[in-house]
Formats: structure tokens, sequence, C-alpha cells
């Protein structure tokens, strides 16, 4: 079931699927694609979970407004999208922002979600990174969201991993191109900003996370800062995989992350 919903002032697009009663999941994608990118993923999902996929202000088919973006906004967004839509009380899948995202569901939305699963994701953007991503937006804007293309799919992806999927590439790479300036520079400055790692501590939810082997973006490392910060959280390095170890290593992440909503469900 596809829809919109206007939610803290931006219409949000979003899809629904899977068995109606069955126990719910609510997944946030990466800076600069759609909630498409989660459609390898969920074949196996759907057979026993309901999913709420969902594209972030200004990505995708969700509008944007002139209200600053933050990464507390995005979080404000998936917990009203998820009250209104039933969701709350389920779980959460975030992937790179969607897993910064996930940091301040857990830090100020703590009785949303069952579980948190944070992939491919970091809890600190280093003051050094700074000048990468003001690169980043300023190329953006001088020569269009799509000449980021193969940027971001160099990041993405292994070599070894474009070079035998080019379909899949180049179907992400579509979804690159189609995102908005607005949204997709806006919500880079919001990375900018990330500085949740002092605040770990707090969280309380449930969590794993799930960082890709190959990562060059935000590499295990970072994800090992969440993980001993977090309270009981646990760790995954996905094989094999680098940034979107969802679609490059489909059936090891989907084995980790089924079995852990499981036993946060039962």
């Amino acid at each position: 079931m596809q829809g919109k919903m206007e939610i803290n002032g931006v219409e949000l697009n979003y899809q629904i699927d899977g068995p109606e009663g069955a126990p719910g999941v609510v997944m946030s994608n990466s800076w600069a694609t759609d909630y498409t990118m989660w459609d390898v993923n969920m074949e196996a999902l759907t057979a026993k979970y309901r999913v709420l996929r969902m594209d972030k202000r200004g990505h995708g088919g969700s509008g944007i407004n002139d209200d600053e973006i933050t990464l507390e906004v995005l979080a404000d967004d998936v917990v009203g999208l998820a009250e209104a839509l039933g969701f709350t009380k389920g779980h959460f899948v975030g992937l790179s922002i969607g897993g910064m995202i996930g940091q301040a569901i857990g830090l100020n939305h703590p009785d949303a979600f069952k579980s948190l699963a944070l992939c491919a994701t970091t809890s600190l953007m280093p003051e050094q990174m700074g000048p990468v991503w003001q690169e980043r937006i300023d190329k953006a804007t001088a020569n269009g969201v799509p000449s980021m293309v193969p940027e971001h799919l160099e990041r993405w992806f292994s070599s070894a991993y474009r070079e035998a999927n080019p379909a899949v590439a180049e179907a992400l790479g579509k979804v690159v191109a189609a995102t908005s300036l607005e949204g997709y520079c806006r919500c880079a400055q919001a990375i900018m900003k990330l500085n949740f790692t002092d605040r770990l501590g707090g969280i309380t939810t449930p969590t794993i996370v799930m960082p890709g082997e190959l990562d060059g973006a935000l590499p295990p490392p970072m994800s090992e800062v969440i993980a001993n910060k977090i309270p009981g959280a646990r760790l995954h390095v996905v094989s094999n995989a680098a940034h979107l170890c969802n679609v490059e290593n489909t059936m090891e992440f989907n084995e980790v992350l089924i079995e852990f909503l499981d036993e946060q469900s039962a």
C-alpha cells in the first residue's frame, strides 16, 4: 500500500508491505535514496513482518518545507508517521543517515520502538570531514545531483560488486539522480552536525549495530563505538559488503536482522 501523509508540516511518501496484524518494522534509508533501497530485503522481511518504508524530507516522493532539517527533525518525522499509521511499538531499522536518525529516536523517543537496528552508520561526523561534505554540497549545487552519482556508487559498493551487478548500480544511480537538490544539500548539512557519541549511554532500547565489512565511507570501527556506548548493544559486521550492506550481502543482512527482530518480538 502506497500513500502520502502530512507529518510535521511536510508530506511524507510511504509504502506498507506485509501481512496485516504482523509485528511492525519501520525502515529509514540512506542519504540520496528513496524507500526502494530496501526492495531486496522485502521478501524475507514480509514473510513475518508488516513493513513501513518512507522517504525522508526532500527525497523520493516526500516534500520539503523551510524548516531547518536536523537529525532530530527527521526522527520526529519517523515517529510521527509511525504513530499515525500504527507502527510504534514495532521495530526500527535505519542505514547510514537512517542509522543516525535511529540514534536520535533512541535518545528523544525512547518508548517509540521495541528495538533499533543501526546499520552502516556513525555517531559522530568529525570536524575534519566538514570540508568534504561542503565540497559535495557545492558540487551538487554547481553541477546538479545527477553529477554526484558516480561518487555515491563508489562509496556504496565494492568495485567487485559494481562490476558483477551493473543493473543494480544503474538502478540506484537513477534514484540518486532523482533526489531533489534541496533535500540532498539540507540533509547533508544535518549529517555534518552529527554528534551523538557522548550521549549514546542514554539509549535504553535494545539495539543491534550492523556495519559492512568493506565500508570505506563509515567503516566498522565507527559502529564499534556505537555498540560499545549503547548499553547491551550487539555488533554484527556484515561480511563482504561495503556501505549498502543490505544490498551487497542481502542474505547475511536479512538473516542477522530477522533473527534479532524475532528475539525482540518474542
